[in-house]
């Protein structure tokens, strides 16, 4: 799933692919604003991001869709 997060007085996105679900990442974001603290991601190469939850200027989920196998064009 790829999700967008911006930071608020930041002009730029970090833009990640993760394996966690809609629902995990919906309910770290909500944990971070409300209680102030840091929001930890996993992307899918294993590396964590982390980023300020009174910073966060948005979260977007992207859908969750199946690989695609194959050399079809998209």
């Amino acid at each position: 799933m790829e999700i967008k997060i911006g930071i608020q007085n930041v002009a730029r996105e970090i833009i990640l692919e993760s394996e966690q679900s809609s629902d995990e990442v919906a309910a770290a974001v909500s944990e971070a604003l409300a209680k102030g603290t840091e929001l930890r991601l996993t992307d899918e190469k294993g590396r964590v991001i982390i980023v300020p939850g009174n910073a966060l200027g948005y979260v977007e989920l992207g859908g969750e869709k199946a690989r695609s196998v194959g050399f079809a064009a998209l």
